[in-house]
């Protein structure tokens, strides 16, 4: 009998998003796995209306109202996207349980979102470090605020550190999707 502990059992999908705080590491994350997968990679910064970007380049967070079109779009596109090849990445906040389940919802089929967790002093560390575009410090503390940790035992996630090594986070990801290899992304 092995002691090892028994991997989660996920709901396979064709959408998977990595999702956490500003500078989690979403994008290269995200990126990076759809590299490994031959999948296409959304970013889900590209999908925001101009209003929501000009709303945080000020430094005001986002509410609710402001997030739904944003989340609309850019799960249209994954799906039209998974639809050609298959599979596709996105890399999206979702810090929310409504906003993943609103994605789900959107999507109309299973969705896979990949957390990367990371401590807020950690965050700060990286945030500090990297020039965005739009997303300035001043908004770290309500990214943390928004944030409701996604459950394993009741939600379709992979929990993983965002200390990991890009390319040990992605072998886990990649490993625990054996049913990937079963769609057809050559077409």
């Amino acid at each position: 009998m092995s002691t090892a502990p028994s991997q989660p059992q996920f709901e396979p999908a064709r959408i998977i998003i990595v999702m956490g705080v500003s500078s989690s590491g979403k994008s290269t994350i995200g990126a990076a796995l759809g590299r490994a997968l031959h999948a296409p990679f959304l970013d889900g910064d590209k999908y925001h209306p101009e209003a929501n970007v000009e709303k945080m380049r000020a430094g005001t967070p986002l509410t609710d109202d402001d997030r739904w079109p944003w989340l609309e779009a850019l799960t249209a596109a994954l799906k039209e996207a998974a639809g050609r090849k298959g599979v596709a990445v996105g890399a999206c906040s979702a810090l929310k349980k409504a906003y993943r389940d609103f994605i789900t919802e959107k999507a109309g089929e299973p969705v896979l979102f990949v957390y990367l967790d990371g401590s807020r002093e950690v965050i700060a560390e990286r945030m500090a470090k990297r020039s965005h575009e739009y997303m300035p410090t001043s908004l770290l503390d309500s990214q943390f605020a928004t944030l409701e940790v996604p459950d394993p035992a009741t939600e379709n996630v992979i929990v993983l550190p965002v200390t990991d090594p890009v390319n040990r986070i992605v072998t886990k990801v990649a490993e625990a999707l054996p049913h990937i290899k079963s769609f057809k992304r050559w077409q």
